[in-house]
């Protein structure tokens, strides 16, 4: 039985018209029934909680473990690049060789607003918080407003 329905079931126990309790045994059972529902539920919750930040910690640990293997390869590529000098390099299990490519390299002194339009991306967010504070102030802002949510904590 759901929460819901237990929900259902008190409303059962309670005539509609008086406000008066019609089976004051069955309410308390299922008012029992209904915390004990709340509070499984609840830690369930906090059991879910619990283990996601334990998966985010290990995450976090992989991904630095993943950064750390990453940089050494990088390392040991620039090492061989250094080595070979740009000479080819083929064994059994190996296969060393070169190509070209092309990348766009801004000066360390270059403006970006200097760009013509066509080459700049403009992205436009809106500063939410200056939004809210200035809604609180009693600034009317078309097409926007404030609401107010009830958040539940669980802990």
């Amino acid at each position: 039985m759901t929460i819901f329905d237990i929900d259902q079931e008190i409303l059962s126990c309670i005539d509609m018209e008086t406000g008066e309790v019609i089976d004051l045994e069955k309410l308390s059972a299922l008012q029992m029934e209904r915390d004990r529902k709340i509070h499984n539920v609840a830690c369930w919750y906090k059991e879910l909680t619990a283990e996601a930040e334990a998966i985010k910690a290990e995450k976090q640990k992989l991904a630095h473990r993943q950064q750390v293997c990453e940089n050494k390869a990088e390392s040991l590529k620039k090492y061989l690049a250094f080595a070979l000098d740009g000479e080819k390099y083929k064994d059994g299990a190996v296969a060393i060789s070169y190509r070209t490519s092309k990348s766009v390299v801004f000066y360390d002194d270059f403006d970006y607003a200097e760009l013509p339009d066509e080459y700049q991306k403009i992205t436009i967010e809106p500063k939410k918080a200056e939004i809210k504070k200035a809604i609180e102030e009693g600034h009317v802002i078309e097409g926007v407003e404030l609401v107010e949510k009830t958040n539940i904590q669980i802990k």
